[in-house]
């Protein structure tokens, strides 16, 4: 099976953004930041049903895991994106990956509160895919409660953004399940995991939003 993932180049932004190497970890995952120490852990865990990652821009085999390592680190390098690996606290298996990406750092005027701040504005989270034996289980909300935190309590950004292919339903539920706004339908956004122009459907979370969807993520983990 090809790889399903396209190296491309992150979006033009304002400035460059800080980002030092994180861990974030939970009661029942860690993120840590993607390494080339990840490999083979990934080759494994994109292995088996091609079909799950359908819509999914997911490194399927050794030479496409190895370059989508490669291109998260340029991008974090360049200060567009930062790539994780999801990581099972019990047993340490690694789960499957996501990022921040679409880092905007907007051009503040002089004197201005946010004038000079090294975080992002805005960004995106997205590149998110699970092993099989993770989809239903509480790795994706408890990834999203940790980025989520992060994005809005640590770097004290405006806006976080979240699209999917206009085909994937259950991405869709998913976001809509822990408090992403519809926002509309971008046409021809970018390019599918199936190579043809792909319709997003754009979900964003602001800042005066976060603390309700925190404690809706908080209640969904509870469950």
């Amino acid at each position: 099976m090809p790889a399903r993932f396209a190296a491309g180049s992150p979006a033009t932004h304002t400035g460059v953004v800080n980002l030092d190497a994180i861990v974030l970890s939970g009661k029942s995952i860690r993120l840590e930041p993607l390494s080339p120490a990840h490999a083979e852990a990934l080759v494994a865990a994109s292995a088996g049903d091609p079909e799950l990652y359908r819509w999914s821009a997911v490194p399927i085999g050794r030479e496409a895991v190895l370059g989508y390592i490669e291109t998260a680190l340029a991008w974090r390098a360049a200060g567009t994106a930062l790539a994780f690996v999801h990581v099972r606290l019990a047993d340490g298996a690694v789960l499957g990956s996501t990022r921040f990406f679409d880092m905007e750092r907007w051009a503040w005027p002089a004197g201005h509160a946010r004038h000079g701040n090294p975080h992002p504005d805005a960004c995106e989270i997205g590149y998110t895919w699970l092993t099989h034996s993770a989809l239903r289980t509480a790795a994706n909300t408890e990834a999203k409660l940790l980025m989520l935190t992060h994005a809005f309590e640590a770097w004290n950004v405006l806006r976080v953004c979240l699209h999917t292919d206009a085909r994937n339903r259950r991405s869709q539920a998913a976001i809509e399940r822990i408090g992403g706004k519809f926002e509309g339908i971008l046409r021809a956004h970018r390019m599918a995991a199936d190579f043809t122009p792909r319709d997003s459907y754009r979900y964003s979370i602001v800042a005066p939003e976060w603390p309700a969807v925190k404690e809706r993520l908080l209640g969904l983990l509870e469950r």
